[in-house]
């Protein structure tokens, strides 16, 4: 009896002490809840705030790349331009030089017009024109004039063929001259400059005193001019001056040396 009364006296005398250490208990086991909570909300607020960047960067990427896309097409842009100025300077260029080609065509023509008919008059100055070489008649005469009629109605590459086989199958013709003077021209109608010169330098080699020489040297500047060569084409202009100074050739020599100063 004693001693459990002894032991109920314990249990009375530790009542509070046992109340106190659960109470201790459920404040340890409460105390870190909301540690945890704020551990949870900063991760969540770190993840978010690493998204943002992520977020970020890429549109700073994207904002690049549209930077350098806006770039690149701008360049594409002022290279078309420029490439469509170059386009209409060849155009003006190339509209140029159809014209002033149209207008030695017309030259030609008016000058077959007016020259061509000397072919049918004879002429006491044997030696030298057509006007003499018009006379030698026959097969001879009628083949020139086919040629020349080739010319005249602007089918230069027929012109072309007939003459280079007259002057091949009639070489002491007294047309040989003329002949070499059309087939020069027929080459130039082509743009066959190199052919043409050849063709005019024949006619002034062969037959220094030809009514033709000084047209042929002045036909040899028109296809140095075209080629580019101008420092030669002058020379040949002072070349016409002097050797023919009083012939309407050297006239035209004249305003084109002063054109090109």
């Amino acid at each position: 009896m004693k001693s459990d009364a002894g032991v109920g006296l314990d249990v009375k005398r530790g009542g509070a002490p046992m109340g106190a250490v659960l109470l201790a208990l459920a404040a340890a086991v409460l105390t870190p809840l909301p540690a945890q909570a704020q551990l949870f909300g900063d991760n969540e607020a770190r993840r978010a705030i690493l998204d943002l960047r992520q977020r970020y960067q890429t549109l700073t990427e994207e904002q690049a790349r549209t930077r350098s896309s806006m770039l690149e097409l701008q360049n594409q842009i002022d290279s078309l331009r420029s490439e469509l100025a170059k386009s209409r300077g060849r155009e003006e260029q190339l509209s140029r030089d159809m014209a002033e080609m149209q207008q030695r065509q017309k030259d030609l023509a008016r000058a077959v017009e007016e020259r061509g008919s000397s072919a049918a008059r004879p002429s006491s100055s044997a030696a030298n024109g057509e006007e003499a070489e018009a006379a030698a008649g026959g097969k001879e005469k009628a083949e020139f004039d086919a040629a020349l009629n080739h010319f005249r109605k602007g089918d230069y590459a027929r012109a072309q063929t007939a003459f280079r086989a007259f002057v091949r199958n009639r070489p002491q013709s007294s047309m040989k001259t003329s002949a070499l003077f059309w087939l020069g021209n027929s080459d130039y109608a082509q743009r066959n400059y190199r052919s043409a010169m050849a063709n005019f330098r024949a006619v002034v080699a062969q037959a220094p005193d030809h009514e033709r020489a000084p047209e042929a040297l002045l036909s040899i500047a028109n296809c140095q001019t075209e080629l580019k060569e101008t420092a030669a084409a002058r020379a040949t202009l002072e070349q016409l001056v002097a050797k023919y100074p009083r012939t309407e050739a050297a006239q035209a020599a004249r305003d084109r040396l002063a054109r090109l100063k």
